[in-house]
């Protein structure tokens, strides 16, 4: 989307997709920029880690099972940084039950979609999560 697209995009909130599925990341992107997000993607959990730090949005979406650092343990480091981070977790492997679970043991709590997540149901819960209309002044 080009500049003068997203300023006739009353822009909501700031959300860090991650996963290491790039279409995915990139049409969860678009669905949230055409929503009027600013929207923020990384391919692996260790950089959306380092993205967070440097934008901190208000919410992430991101996947659980990926390779050298898992959603999990992104999301574990970044509650540890930010306390009140809003991160939301989707997977469609039965796996990341018992990842969140290991997760929820060390005193980690966090929501999960299951994959594929529907268009709807992913706006529905961003908007539970941060609000449909949170501008930036």
């Amino acid at each position: 989307m080009s500049k003068a697209e997203t300023s006739n995009v009353a822009q909501k909130g700031s959300i860090l997709v991650v996963d290491d599925e790039q279409r995915i990341a990139d049409t969860l992107t678009l669905i949230l920029r055409s929503q009027g997000y600013n929207v923020q993607v990384a391919y692996d959990g260790a950089s959306g880690l380092e993205i967070y730090r440097t934008m901190v949005p208000d919410l992430v979406i991101s996947d659980v099972v990926m390779p050298r650092m898992n959603g999990v343990d992104m999301a574990i480091a970044i509650r540890k940084e930010f306390p009140n981070a809003r991160i939301l977790l989707f997977s469609g492997q039965a796996v990341s039950a018992d990842m969140l679970d290991e997760a929820r043991g060390r005193g980690y709590d966090f929501e999960l979609l299951a994959k594929p997540v529907h268009p709807n149901e992913l706006l529905k819960k961003v908007n539970e999560l941060i609000g449909p209309q949170v501008l930036r002044t």
